[in-house]
């Protein structure tokens, strides 16, 4: 009995690369895996396609939440690299994986990988395979005639054939081979995008995330941080964050440390800001001009922004008393927009 794991995302590509391998002769059994991490999270999601699929097909999902500094370590400088970050990724997911279909008693792994994307080679694919311990046993039906046989066509488990050369950028083809294996026609163009699936590739996360790297310390909260709109650094190691609505304010609240100051204003509909330093390091005219950055950044989103001076409140979460100052907004966006990270 032959056994193959496909390592699922819920994108087309992991769609149609398990249906090739499902449809193969020499392959008796599919499941299917998907990790969770602070970079991909949507696990009911995944699920849900995978099911509406293949509703008999095994799902298992792992966490590697633990593993997340193994993650985010591969930025070796200040500067984020996606190819990069691509790659340490997917070793780690695949050396997880190759644990998991030891366990299973599978035969191979299946991606839905295609030569190319986020910059990744021929080479550096084949590469990732090794790096995780499984240098033949990593099948990439969508690229396969691009990339050096696998055990799987060697062994005949599956008709090299029926494989494909598929490049970054053959979105049409894609789409195409997904009609024709009738993966189309389940109401799948739902589906999420990239940008949905891994944080990684939404525009300024990679560069948030490289900045938050510089710090001495970073934790799971401040990655979740990361995903806020409105996110803000001065200098080294001040961080502000916005919440402008009012589901926004509500997530924020969340994520309040005993050490980080709130910034309101208590007389006009506007923003919370979340400050965090390390206050203990700051003198007292640090200390103030940090809150009235915040507070003149609150100022500009709120109902009070063509108010010459306004009154805002701040407070330390791990102390009672609040605070008031007067402040000017800022006269316009480009003074706040150089502090966006």
């Amino acid at each position: 009995m032959v056994r193959a794991l496909s390592l699922f995302s819920g994108s087309l590509a992991s769609l149609v690369a398990t249906r090739l391998v499902e449809l193969s002769d020499g392959v008796d059994e599919v499941q299917l895996l998907s990790f969770r991490s602070p970079f991909f999270t949507d696990y009911e999601r995944v699920r849900e396609i995978a099911k509406r699929t293949w509703p008999a097909m095994q799902f298992r999902s792992q966490a590697i939440n633990k593993d997340y500094q193994q993650l985010v370590g591969i930025l070796s400088t200040d500067e984020f690299s996606l190819a990069r970050s691509c790659y340490y990724c997917r070793t780690l997911m695949l050396t997880r994986a190759a644990q998991y279909m030891k366990r299973i008693k599978a035969d191979f792994i299946v991606t839905g990988e295609i030569e190319g994307s986020n910059g990744l080679t021929k080479c550096e694919l084949e590469r990732i395979s090794t790096d995780a311990g499984i240098s033949d046993l990593v099948l990439r039906p969508l690229s396969a005639k691009l990339l050096s046989p696998t055990r799987p066509e060697q062994a005949g488990w599956v008709n090299a054939e029926n494989l494909y050369d598929l490049q970054v950028g053959d979105k049409e083809r894609l789409a195409k081979l997904a009609f024709t294996l009738n993966l189309v026609n389940q109401n799948l163009f739902d589906r999420f995008d990239r940008q949905d699936r891994c944080k990684l590739i939404r525009p300024n996360f990679g560069p948030r995330l490289a900045d938050l790297l510089c710090e001495k310390e970073f934790t799971l909260n401040g990655l979740r941080l990361l995903d806020f709109s409105y996110y803000y650094k001065k200098g080294p190691d001040v961080t502000i964050v916005l919440a402008i609505e009012i589901e926004e304010k509500r997530n924020l609240q969340n994520f309040f440390l005993p050490q980080d100051a709130r910034v309101y204003l208590p007389t006009h509909q506007g923003p919370l800001a979340l400050v965090r330093t390390d206050w203990t390091a700051k003198k007292e005219d640090e200390i103030a001009e940090i809150i009235e950055l915040a507070g003149r950044m609150i100022a500009i989103y709120s109902a009070a922004a063509h108010h010459e001076q306004i009154q805002i409140n701040y407070r330390f979460e791990n102390k009672n008393e609040t605070i008031s100052r007067t402040i000017s907004p800022f006269a316009d966006f480009n003074e706040i927009n150089r502090y966006a990270v």
